[in-house]
């Protein structure tokens, strides 16, 4: 029922329908009670329409935003890409029913994004943008199925199999001032041992330096969070051990002493100075997985590594023909 009240202003309507409260004010009472009606008809319409009518593509987008992606460990990406995703370049219908919303519709999509940025970037954005559409259906029920799964697909990227050869180490570990013994003395030399930790043990860059004292024990190193979700103890062998200990007194919290950014810039900057190229800091975990694989079985080598899927060491283990060969006798 509307409450309708006299003011000095006209005639305030205010209604309460279906739990939507909303107002406002007219010069003569006739004209308020025409709105209230008009106003309630409204309300139980769209409260009637199928959720995918109810909500739209924008809807989703930013409550999964605020409550999907904020239990994620690539939260920031995350936030980032569902933001970009409601710029006009992106040619998603933002404002059409969610429930509207066809293959045809994200194959638009998928044609903008390939014009202006490569495979990988694409495929990434249509797996958050499927994620956000599972969402819908399954947990929020405003949609009957999932569009991007009727779409053909970018081509995977083909996976990097670059290893670092010993003389492209021992040329990086020159640039950077490394010693042989010693402690750490300079920013270089904390890059250099952090580059050998990651070669005897695979550990990725942001595991490296986020590592902390209280987590470093006499034959390995407990994460308590990788990029999996789970926590993974890191065993190490006596060289990792020597890295470790040349490294007390360079931080008091932090082993290495270094933010994931500085980290890759620094490297970046000795392997130009070095004059090399075609590897990044990520090689150095292919690096690890094809020297440590020579002593481990493949199940042992998935949990050093934390693969819960044996064709991860497929994937990580490339070593060369020659190598092979000389395994074979």
């Amino acid at each position: 029922m509307a409450s309708i009240q006299k003011t000095d202003k006209g005639y305030r309507v205010q209604i309460k329908k279906l739990g939507i409260r909303d107002s406002e004010t007219f010069p003569t009472q006739r004209e308020a009670k025409e709105w209230a009606a008009r106003r309630e008809a409204e309300i139980v319409a769209q409260a009637t329409k199928p959720l995918g009518e109810q909500h739209t593509l924008q809807d989703a987008l930013r409550r999964y935003a605020e409550e999907v992606s904020p239990s994620k460990r690539g939260y920031r990406w995350e936030a980032v890409r569902l933001a970009a995703f409601e710029q006009p370049g992106h040619k998603l219908p933002l404002a059409l029913p969610i429930g509207r919303v066809t293959p045809q519709h994200i194959a638009d999509f998928r044609d903008a994004r390939g014009a202006k940025v490569g495979p990988a970037a694409v495929l990434r954005e249509i797996t958050l943008l499927s994620s956000v559409f599972q969402t819908a259906r399954l947990e929020w029920r405003w949609v009957d199925s999932n569009p991007c799964r009727d779409i053909r697909k970018p081509a995977q990227v083909k996976h990097r199999e670059r290893v670092l050869a010993w003389w492209e180490i021992r040329k990086m570990l020159r640039e950077m001032g490394y010693q042989r013994r010693g402690r750490v003395a300079t920013t270089g030399q904390a890059v250099a041992l952090c580059m050998l930790m990651a070669i005897r043990t695979g550990m990725r860059a942001g595991e490296l330096c986020g590592l902390t004292w209280d987590q470093v024990f006499v034959d390995h190193c407990h994460l308590p969070m990788t990029k999996s979700g789970r926590a993974r103890d890191v065993p190490l062998s006596t060289k990792a051990r020597k890295v470790l200990e040349r490294m007390k007194g360079w931080d008091d919290v932090l082993v290495f002493g270094l933010k994931t950014a500085s980290l890759d810039a620094l490297f970046r900057k000795y392997r130009e100075r070095a004059g090399l190229s075609g590897f990044t800091w990520h090689d150095t975990r292919h690096t690890a997985a094809t020297m440590i694989s020579k002593k481990l079985t493949v199940l042992d080598l998935c949990k050093v590594f934390g693969w819960t899927d044996p064709k991860m060491a497929m994937r990580y283990y490339n070593p060369h023909a020659s190598s092979l060969a000389a395994l074979l006798g």
